[in-house]
């Protein structure tokens, strides 16, 4: 008995101790709570308040993005003291101990700490990069940059360096905005994603800007005179890297003095022979029909790469008496949807028959409706007196909003391939290669595109029916970095089939057995550093699709038929190499 309450008072102690212990316990995680939840109030007070300073700032900037450029640049000058106000605030609540611990907690840290640099960088480029560009685009605008018919050049010479550092600022704050990653949280989701749009856009366009100015001066002759032949491609007669070429024009350029003569029917070209060609070119484009090519001047975009026909085109100019005596400097290629582009900027075109050609129409009546209207032998002619006047009219009366709005056309028009340019001054043409107005195949690893390229093997003008369109799933990532996507490839014949019987045969095809369809012969090329797999065309017996190598290159040959109102669609499966920074796009011949 003694020994029993002697035991039971040893115990008495230790059970007075725990309860302590646990009341402390909770005592502390009910402090935390409350002070996550004072904290986390706080924060999401302060986080509303950021929000609105930093939407304030974004909305303020991206008016420098606007078509209207000069107005949109004097609106942001004006108010930049409050743009900077706002994003400094914005930068000042997100970086304090607050927001320093939220940024370590679990779970949200990630995205308080996204926000922390999102607040930075605006503020890094309101603050120093905007300014910059103010101050190029100051200068420019009370500059006089026309001269009498073609560019004053100097004052673009003059801005070359500050313009390429603010450029250079500019890109890398996106890009550093843009490495953030998206948040979870779907607030600040939003947030984030609002701004990349907002900032990608600003960040295209000005690179448009910079990458014109920075070609501007070599390309107009400065210090040399130079002579290009512009090449009008039809894209409703498609060849891999545009269209038949259906005319060509001569334009001279001496220290901004620019010259757009007429151009001269492809029927001019035809007696001075055709271009070089490899073998593997021979093979595919020549031996292999059902249409063999001729490789004169009419078949010398079946190149993909710009400089391929660039050097074709040079050879047979060469041969002729235009030519013989007068070295070609380079080529500019041109589409009736890039010169539709340029009539946006330069202003309505009235034919001779008093056809009003417009930034709506243009495209259509030089891909289609003018093979109903005029006769088969004045149709590129039509093409060529267009493309002289809107050419020679964009260098004439220059100003700096006109300049802006020719530049945000050219690198969009040359992605799409609706403009291209090749120089063979070296140094020259490496500017122009970096700008992105010389067409390649795939040749980044960091940048993957698949290469998909169309020359028409019915004789005709079908090119405008046959619809293009394509749909691109990432399927599954590798631990070494490359993505493998599955591509559905789809072409649309919507020609009907009774316009394929009543229709003009110059635009259905002579053939009676090829009227109104589209017969494609494609090239589809892996993006570099990658592979194809598992290409096929859907419905088909597995035959339709060939591997093979063109000068080097792995590519796979397709020869597809559709008939009015049909859709073929080819599947295939696509890797990125494992150095593939962005998601994977097609490069392709361009559409009308």
């Amino acid at each position: 008995m003694a020994d029993h309450q002697a035991s039971r008072a040893k115990s008495q102690p230790k059970k007075h101790k725990i309860y302590p212990w646990i009341i402390g316990l909770l005592v502390l995680l009910f402090g935390l709570v409350v002070s996550i939840g004072i904290c986390g109030a706080k924060l999401y007070s302060q986080a509303q308040e950021v929000k609105t300073h930093e939407m304030n700032a974004l909305r303020s900037l991206s008016a420098i993005s606007n078509v209207s450029f000069v107005d949109a640049i004097g609106k942001v000058n004006e108010n930049l003291s409050t743009i900077q106000k706002e994003t400094t605030r914005s930068n000042e609540i997100t970086h304090t101990g607050l927001w320093d611990f939220a940024a370590k907690m679990p779970f949200v840290g990630k995205d308080i700490a996204t926000v922390q640099g999102m607040t930075k960088i605006v503020d890094d480029l309101v603050q120093d990069t905007v300014p910059q560009f103010l101050k190029v685009v100051d200068s420019l605008q009370k500059a006089d940059l026309s001269a009498g018919e073609g560019v004053n050049l100097q004052p673009i010479v003059g801005i070359q360096q500050e313009l390429e550092q603010a450029n250079d600022s500019l890109q890398k704050n996106v890009k550093r905005y843009n490495s953030l990653g998206e948040p979870n949280i779907e607030q600040i989701a939003g947030a984030y994603n609002q701004g990349k749009d907002q900032l990608d856009s600003l960040a295209t366009k000005v690179d448009s800007l910079s990458n014109t100015m920075k070609i501007l001066p070599g390309l107009l002759g400065e210090g040399h005179s130079r002579t290009y032949a512009v090449m009008a491609m039809t894209t409703s007669e498609m060849r891999s890297a545009g269209g038949l070429i259906g005319s060509v024009g001569e334009m001279t350029a001496d220290n901004g003095n620019v010259n757009i003569s007429d151009f001269r029917a492809n029927a001019d070209y035809l007696q001075y022979g055709r271009a070089d060609y490899s073998p593997d070119e021979k093979r595919v484009f020549v031996d292999q029909g059902p249409l063999h090519m001729s490789f004169d001047i009419r078949d010398i975009a079946v190149f993909p790469e710009t400089q391929r026909t660039a050097d074709a085109m040079r050879t047979i100019w060469n041969r002729t008496p235009w030519g013989s005596e007068r070295p070609l400097d380079g080529i500019i290629m041109v589409d009736p949807v890039f010169v539709q582009q340029l009539v946006k900027v330069t202003g309505n075109v009235t034919l001779a028959d008093g056809t009003v050609l417009t930034g709506d129409n243009t495209a259509e009546f030089l891909l289609n409706t003018v093979y109903k209207k005029y006769p088969e032998e004045l149709t590129n002619m039509v093409f060529g007196a267009v493309a002289t006047e809107v050419l020679n009219n964009a260098f004439k009366g220059l100003t700096l909003q006109k300049l802006s709005d020719i530049a945000q056309i050219m690198q969009p028009m040359a992605k799409e391939r609706h403009f291209n340019i090749y120089v063979f001054d070296e140094s020259l043409e490496k500017e122009i290669m970096a700008a992105g107005f010389t067409a390649t195949l795939p040749s980044s690893e960091s940048n993957p595109e698949v290469g998909i390229y169309v020359t028409e093997q019915n004789p005709s003008k079908m090119g405008w029916y046959i619809r293009r369109h394509s749909k691109i799933n990432e399927i599954s990532k590798s631990p070494d970095g490359s993505v493998t996507y599955h591509v559905e490839y789809s072409l649309s014949n919507t020609m009907t089939l009774q316009e394929a019987q009543d229709g003009i045969r110059y635009i259905t095809g002579m053939n009676a057995d090829a009227r109104g369809k589209g017969m494609e012969k494609i090239l589809f090329y892996p993006p570099a550093g990658g592979e194809i797999d598992s290409i096929s065309l859907l419905g088909d017996d597995g035959n339709a699709v060939q591997k093979t190598t063109i000068n080097g290159r792995i590519v796979y040959i397709s020869y597809v038929v559709i008939d009015p109102g049909q859709t073929k669609v080819f599947s295939l499966d696509v890797t990125t190499s494992p150095e593939a920074d962005r998601a994977l796009t097609i490069d392709q011949t361009p559409q009308g």
